[in-house]
């Protein structure tokens, strides 16, 4: 039995707690929020114990994993610190809001031997998978364009919480809506080289961007481009993957990367309307359905090794290409992504 702690029972802690909970080998012991009433109603719907001093469940010997559910900008730190105290640590996207804290992370996770994850869930979905076996396989032949798309939207009272939006917490549309596209996007077509975008805050008071489109640039010549936004009134209207290759063209869409919009592959077109009709539905949210998954494999490895899920060496890559954009938008010009030294702000 791998036995659980959540830090934060904020928007998206109830995917981890009910994740947690379903499996029948994990167990959620403690819950820490430093709104009182907040962390006793999760401890009462789990049957957990409660606090408000998140240290307090780095103190029991009965944790084996921290979840950590809490604002961006609060990730590194505590990660460290758990990971510091011999706990495992799945944390949720952002990894961190700077490639320094990423560094700290990482190194504390291999100097301590214990594991750190990040739920990048999205790449967990039956066609987000079936998409990565179709790249590795070689019937998609050189990918030579690819998309991200991201069209939410989000009420202004989103930002009105003190976290959303701010630089110091969260960062805007491209590093908190946007990111699992933005991850999609190099853990299918490799390691991206530069970056060209501009950003801007079109319709919300906050001090990020709702709005921000870019350019990337991969090794072996490959282009993409992001769009990310919380602007677009009155619902999430789109966010996708999409891929162009010399055998194939794909689109993975849907509200969380969950439904193939097109599906044509050089050799296959004939069972193009059969992969069409499976993953129709969409989930009741953005979030998708993959939280248990990749909560199931961290717990796995934990207990009995193998590869951690959505490492974050992984997520990394995919915030150095956020912070990437952060530093063309500010100055103008392409971003040499192979020379990272950016933050936020």
């Amino acid at each position: 039995m791998v036995r659980c702690a959540l830090v934060g029972c904020g928007r998206v802690a109830p995917r981890h707690a009910d994740s947690i909970t379903a499996l029948p080998d994990t167990t959620l012991v403690a819950v820490a929020d430093p709104i009182e009433s907040r962390a006793n109603h999760f401890a009462t719907k789990y049957g957990a114990e409660a606090t408000t001093d998140w240290h307090r469940v780095l103190d029991r010997s009965d944790v084996d994993v921290v979840h950590i559910a809490t604002p961006s900008g609060m990730h590194a730190d505590m990660a460290v610190t758990a990971l510091e105290a011999g706990k495992h640590v799945l944390v949720e996207k952002p990894l961190a809001l700077s490639l320094a804290d990423a560094d700290r992370m990482i190194a504390t996770a291999q100097r301590t031997g214990k594991r750190l994850g990040v739920m990048l869930q999205n790449r967990y979905n039956a066609p987000m998978q079936e998409l990565k076996r179709l790249v590795e396989s070689g019937k998609l032949g050189r990918i030579h364009l690819g998309s991200a798309t991201v069209r939410w939207y989000r009420p202004q009272e989103y930002y009105e919480d003190g976290w959303h939006g701010t630089w110091a917490m969260d960062g805007g549309a491209l590093m908190n809506q946007s990111v699992h596209h933005i991850d999609a996007l190099q853990w299918l077509i490799g390691e991206p080289e530069s970056v060209y975008a501009q950003t801007a805050t079109r319709i919300h008071k906050m001090e990020a961007e709702d709005v921000g489109v870019a350019i990337v640039k991969f090794r072996g010549g490959a282009l993409a481009t992001i769009e990310g936004s919380t602007i677009t009134w009155p619902e999430n209207l789109e966010g996708s993957v999409a891929l162009f290759g010399d055998h194939g063209s794909v689109k993975v869409g849907g509200t969380a990367l969950n439904r193939k919009e097109f599906w044509k592959v050089d050799g296959s077109l004939e069972h193009e309307r059969e992969a069409l009709t499976h993953d129709r539905l969409d989930p009741p949210s953005v979030y998708g359905q993959s939280h248990q998954i990749v909560t199931e494999l961290f717990a796995r490895a934990v207990r009995d090794g193998g590869p951690t899920p959505a490492p974050a060496t992984d997520a990394r890559r995919s915030l150095a290409v956020v912070l990437g954009i952060y530093e063309s938008a500010r100055t103008g010009k392409p971003v040499d992504l192979t020379q990272a030294p950016w933050t936020l702000g």
